[in-house]
């Protein structure tokens, strides 16, 4: 009964991952904080962590398979407009790659586990939200402001390198925990002038080689812990990972379509201030 109960938390955490992974609301806060409350060990946690985010981003690239197979045979066959595109996806990426290999060490010794950190970025990432949303140039009311609308990026095709490389350098700022990384790619992407949608699948496109790289140094660094013991846990996790990123990602861009990232910055506000009323109490 213990092993069916501890496969089920597995699943859980899974779940959770592929839910929170492209929300603008910390997939990693979620998974550490979750895990502590329902008292989930895996004995080599980092390494579940890591192979269930796997999970979540080839079910992104499975979504995008498509557009994904467009952009790789267009950039070796001297199509401007894809290699231009695979440009500012390098543009983007390059600034968490050579940041992320000089200080993500020195970052998670000081900051990671922390939770009173993921309660502060928490909130502070849901006011910059709304505020973000609040902008004029986010309505849709006034001649000025339909003049900024039109004005905005709405074609992954047409990102400057310049709009790409604010957006690289917010995703630096996922390295702080309960940060996001989707959250402050899109956001950064909005306050760059790119459309809320294409800010997403911009956010979409830059987390595949984000996380692929990611994971391969995680693996290098922790593979060795991986033990049979535990292998069906990952093996669950992987797969509720993978399942639940296909329905919330389709979900998400159907959301947008309509509304706004608004209730996404409430939820950030309302869970940091529960994750550090919870913290004080633990430490009381």
């Amino acid at each position: 009964m213990d092993q069916v109960w501890y496969l089920f938390k597995a699943v859980v955490l899974g779940v959770v991952e592929g839910i929170t992974e492209f929300l603008p609301i910390s997939s990693t806060a979620h998974l550490l904080i979750l895990g502590d409350w329902i008292g989930f060990d895996s004995g080599q946690f980092k390494v579940y962590e890591i192979v269930i985010q796997l999970g979540s981003i080839l079910a992104v690239m499975w979504l995008y398979r498509q557009r994904l197979r467009e952009v790789i045979v267009g950039t070796f066959t001297g199509n401007r407009t894809e290699q231009r595109f695979t440009m500012n996806l390098i543009i983007a990426f390059l600034p968490a790659a050579v940041i992320g290999l000089l200080l993500i060490n020195q970052i998670n010794q000081l900051l990671d586990g922390k939770f009173m950190v993921y309660a502060f970025t928490l909130v502070l990432g849901g006011i910059i939200m709304l505020w973000v949303e609040r902008r004029p140039s986010m309505a849709k009311h006034t001649t000025l402001q339909e003049h900024e609308l039109a004005h905005q990026t709405r074609n992954l095709e047409d990102i400057t390198w310049k709009q790409a490389l604010v957006v690289g350098f917010a995703q630096c700022l996922a390295m702080i925990p309960g940060t996001s990384r989707s959250g402050a790619t899109i956001i950064s992407g909005m306050m760059a002038g790119i459309h809320r949608k294409t800010a997403t699948e911009f956010s979409f496109f830059l987390a595949m080689p984000t996380m692929i790289a990611a994971t391969c140094l995680s693996l290098y660094k922790h593979g060795g812990e991986l033990s049979q013991s535990n292998l069906l846990a990952v093996v669950l996790g992987f797969i509720a990972a993978y399942v639940s990123a296909l329905v919330v990602v389709r979900a998400l861009m159907r959301f947008l379509s309509n509304a706004s990232y608004r209730p996404f910055g409430w939820y950030r506000i309302v869970f940091g201030i529960i994750v550090a009323l919870w913290a004080w109490n633990q430490v009381a």
